[in-house]
């Protein structure tokens, strides 16, 4: 039983009469949602589609995982490192990794760890 006693059937009737369609979407392998501080993947979800006046809303029932965007860094980033700190370009390019990016930090690093 639904709030206020109404009974399934008479939603439904209800919802029909104002227009509404829900119809659930069968099936879904994957739901990826991008964002600029990662992506939100729904490996298994429900999903329900709702129509109403002419636009259509979607709800999302399920347990995403997160993934971090990954780090593109530039080669003139690594070889600069390289040069700067004395290592090889895979030893600045793992330092650059490791501080998400930061050049200067990167060579400090690699600056200490040579000592």
């Amino acid at each position: 039983m639904l709030p206020g006693n109404v009974n399934p059937r008479q939603m439904k009737a209800m919802m029909k009469k104002l227009g509404m369609n829900v119809e659930p979407i069968e099936d879904v392998q994957e739901i990826v949602i991008k964002t600029p501080k990662g992506t939100y993947v729904f490996d298994a979800a429900e999903v329900t589609a709702m129509t109403m006046q002419g636009v259509t809303t979607y709800q999302i029932v399920g347990q995403p995982r997160f993934v971090e965007p990954a780090l593109e860094i530039p080669a003139e980033d690594i070889t600069m490192v390289a040069a700067q700190a004395g290592v090889p370009e895979d030893a600045a390019k793992g330092a650059l990794v490791a501080t998400k990016g930061d050049i200067a930090e990167a060579i400090m690093r690699l600056s200490q760890e040579k000592k």
